[in-house]
């Protein structure tokens, strides 16, 4: 937006404090003169007296109070400046930090020393918001590039079984390889879009029970994970929110399905609890697996992230699973906590608005 230029807030703030200084000076002469003139002083009792100063008294007072009424603005002008500068310094570096921003830089930090003040806090707020801001900028990079790669991958290998198909009679084989990387290659897509509509908040809010919900996802993956040797169990109580039916139904379905697929290959066990806190719903999916490092969980939220230790090779996904998850928490205005168990496995805890 274009403006045309007007006086800066520092100099309206110094003519502000040099108008006050004069204004608080005349009164104190005006009353000076008035006590003068009227009344005066007697065992500590103001009394009105007829009594005049000579003319010349009076009249040399006019031009002394006018002086000191000029040195009292000489001195508001350059205090309110020099005042005004200090005070208005925290704003300058705020200025040069946004325009920093504009300019593309999202590294930048003010910073301000001292104590906690308003432009302390705004500057802090400013910071936060850079931070968040320079770490959605990262990660939307590496989700384009990832998302390239994982969609070049099903392409080339389509490519590459189609050039064989034409030199090789038995295509049997070479259409249920097709097949397979066609259904990823949707997969993906699918993934895709919904993490898309999920980031965009395009829904409408509806009462939802996550109880419920985790026993929906209980009863549709109860055939993968006995074909996974994976016990499957869920407790709880009535956890009322509100949202997208469709997009929670997801979030809990990519949970569970996670925590059946990334288990140990025997004997293990997911465990579905549902609560209530007091404001918030709690939805908890625990499973049973192999030690995990923290740097490692720390990453699993990202788009394409999969981490090795936990890949299986019928069930290795899109590596959207747990990005979907988080970007349908933050769509509900919710938090997603990812904690590694010390005997092994995952324990993941979605926390929504109650209802």
């Amino acid at each position: 937006m274009t403006r045309e230029p007007g006086p800066s807030v520092r100099l309206r703030l110094t003519l502000s404090y040099a108008g006050v200084v004069v204004l608080v000076g005349g009164v104190l002469l005006a009353a000076l003169w008035v006590s003068l003139r009227f009344f005066l002083v007697r065992n500590g009792l103001i009394i009105t007296t007829t009594y005049s100063f000579p003319d010349g008294v009076l009249l040399s007072f006019a031009p002394m109070a006018a002086v000191v009424l000029a040195v009292l603005l000489v001195l508001g002008l350059a205090g309110g400046w020099i005042l005004a500068g200090r005070m208005l310094a925290p704003l300058t570096r705020i200025t040069d930090a946004t325009r920093l921003a504009t300019a593309g830089s999202l590294s930048h930090r003010i910073r301000l020393p001292g104590r906690r003040d308003e432009f302390r806090d705004l500057a802090d707020a400013f910071d936060t918001m850079l931070a968040r801001l320079e770490a959605h900028v990262a990660g939307r990079q590496r989700f384009a590039a990832n998302a390239s790669h994982e969609l070049r991958t099903p392409l080339a290998i389509t490519q590459t079984l189609l050039e064989v198909a034409r030199r090789d009679r038995d295509h049997d084989e070479l259409l249920d390889r097709l097949h397979a990387v066609n259904a990823r290659a949707i997969d993906l897509t699918e993934a895709l879009l919904l993490l898309s509509r999920a980031d965009q908040r395009s829904f409408a809010h509806e009462p939802v029970d996550l109880s419920l919900l985790g026993e929906e996802a209980t009863e549709t993956l109860l055939p993968l994970a006995e074909k996974h040797g994976v016990e499957l169990r869920t407790v709880g109580d009535i956890a009322p929110t509100s949202g997208s039916p469709a997009l929670l139904r997801q979030l809990t379905t990519n949970l569970v399905h996670n925590a059946i697929v990334h288990n140990l290959p025997e004997g293990g066990t997911v465990r579905i609890e549902t609560g209530v806190d007091p404001g918030s719903v709690v939805l908890t999916v625990e499973n049973t697996g192999a030690p995990l490092p923290p740097q490692v969980v720390a990453t699993l939220t990202e788009p394409f992230q999969r981490g090795a230790e936990r890949l299986r090779t019928d069930h290795a996904g899109v590596g959207l699973g747990l990005a979907i998850v988080q970007s349908i928490t933050d769509a509900h205005d919710g938090t997603l906590t990812l904690t590694p168990l010390a005997t092994g496995g995952l324990r993941v805890r979605v926390r929504l608005p109650a209802r």
